[in-house]
């Protein structure tokens, strides 16, 4: 089966398994063009050799150049890092994508639309960090170097544009905070509007301080579009658009590079419902409707999206996070039967 695309698939911690079973499931049914590489990472990896990543799917996903990841626990302690962080690293996966959409009418909003574009290796995220002792507090003062760079500003924004004429958005927000952080936000807001002029005619472009920007999501968030920011906000301003719609149990996350791209639910692992049969499916399913888009299958992306909306909206069937009592395989069965 040549014309099959290989996927490094990791299950991940928690309610992984659960939900990247029942995501398995529906792409099956729709005969997805996926080869799957079964791989470990978290906890279930060091249950399994002691390495929270191991190399071996660190290889596995240079061997495919694409992944779809449930969610991830980092071992608490000395020595570990944050999994996630490393891969974006190891793979060069830039910018992480974000859309948030209102599904379930009859919440605070009925009319969010956002795509919020994150950059994904620079910041403070990479920061350098280190202690000043003073007198006998060998930790008195906590410093923290991050940085941004020229060219990965001006990736960051480029890619956020590219997407907004792709997908027939009309307007990317730059977010910053170059009134006080002058060089580190200023070197981004700089390379965004000499980016914003190459698409002048075609995308309009807006400029606002972080701040103000997390004001105006939770008033009137139907004004945003495309938003492009760096790592740290871009991290909590997209927690922030996921609840507007519900919650992180809903959005899909992407992490695209230049060789490489991984999908993944944005949430937790949710241990105290591992196991129950709770668990909502529709983040991590949703990431593989975006994993479709990525390798040209739109079609069966806009399948995964319709049955979605028929199961949620119209079938009105719900898990406990989203005021239902749908257990995770009542959903997975409903999506099946509905995208058959």
């Amino acid at each position: 089966m040549s014309d099959l695309i290989p996927v490094t698939l990791i299950p991940g911690d928690g309610i992984g398994p659960e939900i990247i079973a029942s995501t398995l499931e529906i792409l099956e049914t729709i005969k997805a063009p996926f080869q799957w590489d079964k791989q470990l990472a978290g906890m279930a990896a060091v249950d399994a050799s002691g390495d929270p990543l191991p190399q071996q799917t660190i290889d596995s996903i240079h061997k495919t150049g694409l992944a779809l990841k449930g969610p991830l626990t980092t071992p608490v302690g000395k020595g570990f890092r944050s999994i996630n962080v490393t891969l974006r690293k190891e793979f060069g996966l830039y910018a992480n994508v974000r859309p948030t959409r209102t599904l379930i009418p009859g919440g605070r909003f009925e009319n969010v639309d956002i795509v919020l574009v994150r950059e994904n290796l620079e910041g403070f995220y990479a920061a350098m960090e280190h202690y000043i002792p003073v007198g006998d507090d060998p930790k008195a003062i906590a410093t923290c170097a991050g940085y941004t760079s020229r060219t990965e500003c001006r990736r960051i924004v480029k890619y956020a544009f590219d997407y907004a004429v792709k997908n027939n958005r009309k307007k990317v927000t730059l977010v910053h905070k170059a009134n006080i952080l002058k060089e580190l936000c200023g070197l981004f807001l700089e390379e965004g509007r000499k980016v914003a002029k190459e698409y002048e005619g075609k995308i309009a472009c807006e400029e606002r301080i972080v701040d103000a920007c997390a004001m105006e999501l939770v008033l009137k968030p139907e004004t945003y579009d495309v938003i492009v920011t760096t790592n740290l906000f871009g991290d909590i301003l997209s927690d922030l658009t996921s609840g507007l719609i519900g919650g992180l149990g809903m959005p899909p996350g992407a992490n695209i590079g230049e060789k490489a791209a991984m999908f993944e639910a944005v949430h937790g692992s949710a241990p105290d419902i591992a196991g129950k049969n709770m668990a909502n499916p529709l983040a991590v399913l949703r990431a593989s409707a975006m994993m479709l888009e990525y390798v040209n299958r739109v079609d069966l992306a806009k399948r995964i999206e319709s049955a979605i909306e028929k199961v949620v909206v119209h079938d009105k069937v719900r898990t406990k996070d989203l005021g239902g009592n749908a257990s995770t395989s009542d959903m997975t069965a409903a999506l099946k039967r509905a995208i058959a």
